[in-house]
């Protein structure tokens, strides 16, 4: 079962799509948001979540206090769980205090090409056959888009290395959660 873990929503159950979908676990999405919060990099801040699956990452950064959140999902059905996933947290907000969720059911370079910025805070969790290309032309495309101070948390299996990272961007450091490594980049 995927849950928010912690903020106004801790404990709330999230829809998973059927398939298609690899849910980031709740013990290494604890340990992001750790990593997040000592960086103080979640509260008020604009929050793209890129191959967002159920949402649970940009919901988490919801429910812990993010200003905004924007998920994209280009699978129509596991976007139609995110809407619903992001209708129960934005509930259990108090009303004065509720975030703004937007759901965009577009691929992710769609979404990019688009998109208004700046984003303070990005997560990137496809599925782990997605080219290395397919990675680098979604962060080539997310550079402009980010805030001065952002964070890019880019999460991929332990198995691939470290993600190409276009100019713009620069590696602070990786850590490993048994398969997942999460990469944590910063603005150049």
């Amino acid at each position: 079962m995927t849950r928010i873990v912690s903020g106004f929503a801790g404990s709330l159950a999230l829809q998973v799509p059927k398939s298609g979908t690899r849910p980031t676990s709740d013990r290494v999405r604890e340990a992001i948001f750790s990593a997040l919060e000592a960086r103080d990099a979640v509260h008020a801040a604009r929050v793209l979540d890129l191959y967002a699956g159920s949402g649970a990452l940009g919901l988490e950064a919801a429910s812990r206090g993010a200003a905004s959140v924007t998920l994209v999902e280009k699978n129509a059905a596991a976007a139609a769980i995110c809407r619903r996933n992001a209708d129960a947290v934005t509930r259990a907000a108090r009303s004065g205090a509720r975030p703004h969720v937007d759901v965009r059911a577009s691929s992710v370079q769609s979404a990019l090409a688009t998109a208004t910025g700046p984003f303070d805070l990005v997560f990137l969790d496809p599925p782990y056959d997605l080219g290395d290309a397919e990675l680098l032309a979604a962060l080539q495309a997310l550079v402009p888009l980010l805030a001065e101070d952002a964070t890019v948390c880019i999460e991929r299996s332990a198995r691939d290395g470290e993600p190409t990272l276009p100019p713009g961007l620069e590696l602070l450091r990786t850590k490993t959660y048994g398969e997942t490594a999460v990469h944590y980049a910063v603005p150049a």
